[in-house]
């Protein structure tokens, strides 16, 4: 019995001697559910004779294609290293509540997956992460504060609501100087022989005092048909494969006809900046990108160009936004965004013109119902050089040029 004992207590000893040494650690599960009712209107279902066909369309849809967040589920962890110092991880994994499936094409950990090192210098990160655009500039558009997925900018082109994960990076973010912070993000293209292709590289500043937040951002990516928009398990590898959309059918719909024919463009680059500023119970906010598809016709390490596409494509994007916290639990919304695609080879591009509306109230401080409804006008030519259509994010394209889409949603926290 007493040895019993003895052996207990100098296990419980020997236990307590390693928490000392090694500190505290934590793991966290939480997660995070959005489903909905969508209701969008002249949805393509293919072609007749050449013309577009659409419908309107009643469905029940995950956050992740019509609601303000993508369903997850995480683990966040962190141990005490000693000295200031702690080791961090997160896996988070997306999922579509309407049919369990996971997502981001079936990557079993596809939201953010890292592993790295934090101190009073900064954070040090390694994995599968958010580019530097996303995370300084995109909390200032409506898409990323109650609009969803719907009201986020033509396609997404900017890439403000992380529609696009960077494999293979290793990120710095700094701590907080007086309001201002700073990241960088490299992810290493991994091809022999090749430093450059499906390299992918950004750099952000953030600064945050009082009523008054702004950022500005800038990513690069080369061969950004694989390593930029091909991230997914489910992407296709060969030179044949555009990870960016695709024409359609006479039986399928159209897919991002905003820039998929621009898969062969051999870097895309994106500059941006948003603030905000809040006044009493409103917060009025902005954003401003340019995006470009530089170097089309790069089929040898690109993608396809059934077009025969040369030189550059730029959009612009510009967005007002304006919240109103009506009372804690009772949020309105409205924004407003210009996207003026350039062209490429000279030719005529498009302009796409959207408004958005969003209220939102809280049940508790972990479930919310919302309304978001967002409408599209378009005109000129497209990527696909066809007269453009309506493409709502998330949606699918509109047989015409507008598009409205409608959503009753609620989400839980856990």
């Amino acid at each position: 019995m007493k040895s019993a004992i003895f052996k207990s207590a100098t296990c419980a000893a020997c236990s307590l001697g390693t928490a000392s040494v090694f500190g505290q650690s934590s793991v966290t599960l939480y997660g995070l559910i959005d489903a909905g009712l969508n209701y969008t209107t002249n949805v393509q279902t293919g072609r007749s004779g050449g013309a577009l066909v659409g419908h309107s369309q009643y469905s029940f849809q995950d956050g992740v294609s019509g609601g303000q967040n993508g369903s997850r589920w995480g683990l966040l962890g962190s141990e005490d290293l000693g000295g200031g110092l702690s080791a961090i991880f997160r896996l988070e994994s997306g999922f579509a509540i309407n049919t369990g499936a996971l997502g981001q094409g079936g990557a079993g950990v596809g939201r953010q997956a890292y592993v790295g090192l934090k101190s009073n210098a900064g954070t040090v990160t390694l994995g599968r992460q958010y580019d530097s655009v996303a995370t300084t500039v995109g909390p200032f558009s409506a898409a990323a504060q109650w609009g969803g997925y719907m009201s986020s900018h033509a396609g997404d082109v900017d890439n403000l609501l992380n529609t696009r994960r960077i494999n293979n990076t290793i990120k710095y973010s700094s701590p907080d100087y007086h309001g201002l912070s700073v990241t960088g993000l490299y992810s290493f293209g991994g091809v022999p022989g090749s430093v450059g292709r499906n390299q992918v590289w950004s750099a952000g500043v953030g600064y945050a005092n009082g009523h008054l937040s702004a950022g500005a951002a800038y990513l690069n990516a080369r061969t950004p048909n694989f390593g930029f928009y091909g991230t997914n398990p489910s992407a296709g590898t060969t030179l044949t494969s555009n990870n960016i959309g695709s024409s359609g059918s006479a039986t399928t719909a159209e897919s991002n006809p905003i820039y998929a024919g621009y898969a062969s463009a051999s870097t895309v680059q994106i500059a941006a900046a948003g603030a905000a500023y809040q006044f009493g119970a409103a917060t009025l906010g902005a954003t401003y990108s340019n995006t470009q598809f530089r170097g089309l016709g790069n089929t040898s390490a690109s993608g396809p160009n059934p077009l025969g596409y040369r030189g550059n494509a730029t959009f612009n994007s510009a967005e007002a936004n304006l919240k109103y916290q009506v009372t804690p639990s009772f949020l309105l919304g409205v924004a407003y965004s210009y996207t003026r695609n350039s062209g490429a080879d000279e030719r005529s591009g498009a302009t796409y013109q959207q408004g958005s509306m969003g209220a939102d109230y809280s049940l508790s401080k972990r479930t919310d119902v919302y309304a978001i409804v967002v409408y599209q006008h378009v005109a000129g030519t497209d990527s696909l050089n066809q007269p453009a259509v309506a493409y709502i994010t998330g949606q699918t394209p509109s047989a015409n040029n507008h598009q409205t889409a409608a959503r009753l949603g609620m989400r839980h926290r856990f």
